[in-house]
Protein backbone atom coordinates (compact mmCIF):
# COMPACT_ATOMS: atom_id res chain seq x y z
CA UNK A 1 0.00 0.00 0.00
CA UNK A 2 1.50 3.22 -1.14
CA UNK A 3 1.50 6.24 1.59
CA UNK A 4 2.53 9.47 1.12
CA UNK A 5 3.24 12.07 3.77
CA UNK A 6 3.79 15.65 3.45
CA UNK A 7 6.35 17.76 6.11
CA UNK A 8 7.51 21.25 6.31
CA UNK A 9 7.31 24.27 7.66
CA UNK A 10 3.23 25.44 8.15
CA UNK A 11 4.07 29.36 8.25
CA UNK A 12 6.86 31.17 6.06
CA UNK A 13 7.11 34.77 5.84
CA UNK A 14 6.73 36.82 2.50
CA UNK A 15 9.99 36.54 0.03
CA UNK A 16 10.93 33.92 1.64
CA UNK A 17 11.14 30.51 0.01
CA UNK A 18 8.78 27.59 0.93
CA UNK A 19 10.09 23.98 1.25
CA UNK A 20 8.21 20.80 1.46
CA UNK A 21 9.56 17.28 1.72
CA UNK A 22 6.78 14.20 0.51
CA UNK A 23 8.33 10.77 2.01
CA UNK A 24 7.12 7.94 0.30
CA UNK A 25 6.27 4.28 1.87
CA UNK A 26 5.48 1.28 -0.28
CA UNK A 27 7.07 1.88 -3.64
CA UNK A 28 9.88 3.13 -5.16
CA UNK A 29 9.95 6.76 -6.35
CA UNK A 30 12.17 5.52 -9.35
CA UNK A 31 9.37 2.82 -10.13
CA UNK A 32 8.77 2.99 -13.71
CA UNK A 33 5.79 4.30 -15.40
CA UNK A 34 4.87 6.77 -12.45
CA UNK A 35 5.43 10.24 -11.72
CA UNK A 36 5.23 12.29 -7.97
CA UNK A 37 4.07 15.60 -8.19
CA UNK A 38 3.10 18.62 -5.98
CA UNK A 39 -0.49 20.31 -5.89
CA UNK A 40 -2.04 22.86 -3.87
CA UNK A 41 -5.26 24.15 -3.40
CA UNK A 42 -5.54 28.07 -2.12
CA UNK A 43 -8.51 28.79 0.33
CA UNK A 44 -11.94 28.95 -1.35
CA UNK A 45 -10.45 28.09 -4.74
CA UNK A 46 -9.60 25.09 -7.04
CA UNK A 47 -6.80 22.45 -6.94
CA UNK A 48 -3.43 23.85 -9.22
CA UNK A 49 -0.99 20.80 -10.02
CA UNK A 50 2.84 23.02 -9.69
CA UNK A 51 4.92 20.00 -11.09
CA UNK A 52 6.04 16.42 -11.11
CA UNK A 53 9.22 14.74 -11.09
CA UNK A 54 9.24 12.15 -13.12
CA UNK A 55 10.79 8.07 -12.09
CA UNK A 56 13.85 8.89 -13.85
CA UNK A 57 14.25 12.25 -12.42
CA UNK A 58 13.19 14.55 -15.08
CA UNK A 59 10.67 17.81 -13.90
CA UNK A 60 7.75 19.33 -15.11
CA UNK A 61 6.13 22.48 -14.03
CA UNK A 62 2.88 24.45 -14.56
CA UNK A 63 4.10 27.29 -17.23
CA UNK A 64 2.63 29.74 -14.44
CA UNK A 65 4.54 28.75 -11.33
CA UNK A 66 8.13 27.49 -13.33
CA UNK A 67 9.83 30.80 -12.56
CA UNK A 68 9.41 30.17 -8.63
CA UNK A 69 9.19 26.53 -8.46
CA UNK A 70 11.88 23.38 -8.30
CA UNK A 71 11.31 19.49 -7.73
CA UNK A 72 14.22 17.28 -6.22
CA UNK A 73 14.69 13.87 -4.81
CA UNK A 74 16.65 12.15 -2.76
CA UNK A 75 16.22 8.28 -3.55
CA UNK A 76 17.92 6.97 -1.07
CA UNK A 77 15.54 8.12 1.00
CA UNK A 78 12.62 7.45 -0.92
CA UNK A 79 11.53 11.15 -0.85
CA UNK A 80 10.95 14.29 -3.35
CA UNK A 81 10.84 17.69 -2.55
CA UNK A 82 9.18 21.22 -3.07
CA UNK A 83 10.86 24.58 -3.52
CA UNK A 84 8.59 27.56 -4.31
CA UNK A 85 10.75 31.08 -4.22
CA UNK A 86 9.50 34.80 -3.56
CA UNK A 87 5.99 33.76 -1.87
CA UNK A 88 3.44 35.68 -1.08
CA UNK A 89 -0.01 35.69 0.85
CA UNK A 90 -1.36 34.53 -2.12
CA UNK A 91 0.67 31.04 -2.11
CA UNK A 92 -1.21 30.49 1.46
CA UNK A 93 -2.61 26.82 0.73
CA UNK A 94 -3.25 23.26 1.62
CA UNK A 95 -0.25 21.37 -0.68
CA UNK A 96 -0.27 17.91 -1.34
CA UNK A 97 2.18 15.35 -2.65
CA UNK A 98 0.72 12.67 -4.93
CA UNK A 99 1.73 9.92 -7.45
CA UNK A 100 0.75 10.45 -11.14
CA UNK A 101 0.10 7.70 -13.52
CA UNK A 102 1.02 9.65 -16.72
CA UNK A 103 -0.74 6.57 -18.92
CA UNK A 104 -3.31 7.38 -17.89
CA UNK A 105 -3.54 10.91 -18.76
CA UNK A 106 -1.89 12.28 -15.36
CA UNK A 107 -4.50 10.41 -12.95
CA UNK A 108 -3.55 11.49 -9.48
CA UNK A 109 -3.89 8.09 -7.85
CA UNK A 110 -2.51 8.24 -4.79
CA UNK A 111 -2.46 11.41 -2.31
CA UNK A 112 -0.91 12.76 0.77
CA UNK A 113 -3.08 13.93 3.36
CA UNK A 114 -1.88 17.69 2.64
CA UNK A 115 -0.23 20.31 5.12
CA UNK A 116 -1.24 23.95 5.14
CA UNK A 117 1.05 26.36 4.17
CA UNK A 118 0.52 30.04 5.52
CA UNK A 119 2.06 33.28 4.41
CA UNK A 120 2.33 35.54 6.65
CA UNK A 121 4.98 38.26 8.38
Amino acid sequence: QVQLQESGPGLVKPSQTLSLTCTVSGDSITTNHYYWGWIRQPPGKGLEKMGVIAYDGRTYYSPSLKSRTSISRDTSKNQFSLQLSSVTPEDTAMYYCAREVPAQGGYLEVWGQGTLVTVSS
